[in-house]
């Protein structure tokens, strides 16, 4: 495993685990996979994984409990992080629900606590005065924004009066706007992208195409697993396999590697068992040679897929293909 290079109480592995899965019932997983999720969040300690992110709206709370019962003595020794859904946060509110999520952790200090999204409504002063009292009473380590603009993720990094450690956001192959500014910045400033869905939740993975494409409710409701997409990202797919293979490696690994090319960026790719949790964490070694970086760079850049309200009509028409059975 690698580890990020910057001054931090514990070490940032490049690959952590996210687990909005865990308790999740969008995603499939019933009452038997506590179980399971306990063999990976094992595995992934014993790989070198330092970084384990949920969020209280995940599961409604039932990922942080199974996160923190699956750790177990190993919560000390590990970043536990977590995230405030933004309803509402002002200082006060803010303190309480750190209060409650430590409690379903099972954590004495969440190593990382983070805005979830930015409250268009609420300034982050506000916010932020909370955290520092939580940073002050030592209930929470590191803070840190997840969905933040380069602009407010500095004004929020201001409010609190010390650094916002890390911006959780979207950041994969096929979401690539993150590298015109907020990794410029991490690299300069010394902070952290943590990059969620790197795998476009499983569009990099190549498993899927215009003819076999995913059953799940929450990649059916994502343009990107369109027929149109599907094969507008094929030319895609197949540059991705093709340095995969030079690497003996999966396309997963390579979309992976791609992102953890740069010092300052470390993912947080979900597992549904353990032996993708192995694959995850592998792709940490591996190193891309600079014409693959580019190769994959400049194929991703052809890939334009159909999103937005242009979408809407094709997904209102898979919608109901789905629904009827046609």
């Amino acid at each position: 495993m690698r580890f990020i290079a910057l001054d931090t109480p514990k070490p940032l592995s490049k690959i952590g685990l996210g687990t909005w899965q865990f308790g999740s019932r969008e995603w499939g997983y019933g009452p038997d996979f506590e179980k399971q999720a306990a063999q990976i969040v094992r595995r992934a300690v014993e790989l070198g994984v330092t970084v384990f992110d949920s969020a209280e709206v995940y599961g409604f709370g039932r990922s942080e409990r199974i996160l923190g019962a699956a750790l177990g003595d190993d919560r000390p020794k590990v970043v536990v992080a977590s995230k405030i859904l933004p309803v509402l946060p002002v200082a006060a509110v803010v303190q309480q629900r750190a209060v409650a999520s430590a409690a379903r952790l099972g954590v004495t200090s969440i190593d990382l606590y983070q805005v979830h999204q930015p409250n268009p409504l609420v300034a982050d002063h506000t916010t932020m005065r909370g955290m520092r009292t939580l940073q002050d009473v030592g209930l929470v380590g590191e803070v840190g924004v997840s969905n933040y603009g380069l602009r407010r993720w500095q004004v929020a990094e201001a409010a609190l009066g010390r650094r916002v450690l890390s911006n959780q956001v979207r950041y994969s192959m096929l979401d690539r706007a993150p590298e015109q500014d907020l990794l410029p910045y991490a690299r300069q400033a010394g902070r952290v992208v943590i990059a969620y869905s790197p795998l476009a939740q499983g569009f990099l993975s190549g498993r899927y195409d215009a003819r076999n494409p995913p059953t799940g409710a929450v990649r059916r409701a994502n343009p990107y697993f369109l027929p149109e997409n599907l094969e507008r990202g094929a030319a895609l797919i197949d540059t991705v396999r093709q340095v995969a293979d030079a690497h003996d490696a999966t396309p997963s690994q390579i979309a992976l590697a791609y992102l953890l090319r740069h010092p300052n960026v470390l993912a947080i790719p979900g597992a549904s068992g353990v032996e993708q949790m192995e694959r995850n964490a592998a792709a940490a070694d591996i190193d891309l040679a600079d014409d693959e970086y580019t190769a994959l760079a400049e194929a991703a850049k052809r890939f334009r897929p159909i999103t937005g309200l242009a979408a809407m009509p094709a997904m209102l028409r898979a919608r109901f293909a789905n629904t009827t059975g046609k």
